[in-house]
């Protein structure tokens, strides 16, 4: 007998990590790149809430989510030097796609490549870099040295810029993109960070909001 969900499982707690983490996970996509509005999944029902406008002209090259049953705390801030703790939020994952992808709510097989470390407000909030698994472009590269520069100094423009605000200082800072060895300490601490947390089962205990 095959085993589902009678109810929408929970993305973030209730949805598999993936196959084979840290190289291969599943991603939950929050935001495409034709999103003018930043969109974040509820901590307490799982639904996409209009987490805020995007005040600048500024418009992720990627889909942008996160990888299921990870957490940014004590363990991911301890890899990123000037940090004061973690954010609290699983980890953002931004996935590369040859093809333009306009749907947000679904599910993609990435395969990690890097990521870059970015702080806001001294929180770490590591942007973990991938490609789709299969795509016809992208799904042979291994790192993300392999990728063009251009591309990733639009995903670093844009999380440099996307919550500025006229007039108030900037507190978000990005230092150089890492490869996929690192990007795997970031996911395995991720992970490690998560079930302290909420434990290896989260569905069967209350989550906190």
């Amino acid at each position: 007998m095959k085993s589902f969900s009678q109810w929408r499982p929970h993305p973030w707690h209730g949805l598999d990590i993936g196959a084979e983490p840290p190289r291969r996970v599943q991603v939950y996509v929050e935001i495409t790149p034709f999103d003018t509005v930043k969109f974040e999944a509820d901590k307490k029902s799982g639904y996409l809430r209009v987490d805020r406008s995007i005040r600048s002209s500024s418009q992720n090259p990627s889909l942008y989510g996160f990888i299921p049953r990870t957490l940014c705390a004590e363990r991911v801030s301890s890899l990123m030097p000037g940090s004061l703790r973690g954010d609290g939020d699983p980890l953002d994952i931004c996935v590369i796609s040859e093809r333009p992808i306009y749907r947000n709510e679904i599910l993609v097989n990435a395969r990690v490549i890097g990521g870059l470390p970015m702080c806001d407000h001294g929180e770490a909030d590591d942007k973990i870099v991938a490609v789709i698994e299969d795509d016809p472009i992208w799904s042979k590269i291994d790192d993300i040295s392999e990728m063009p520069q251009a591309l990733i100094d639009r995903l670093m423009h844009y999380f440099l810029t996307y919550k500025l605000e006229p007039n108030k200082p900037q507190n978000v800072t990005i230092g150089n993109p890492y490869g996929f060895e690192h990007a795997a300490s970031v996911i395995e601490a991720a992970i490690a960070d998560y079930h302290e947390e909420f434990g290896a089962n989260p569905e069967k205990r209350k989550i906190a909001t």
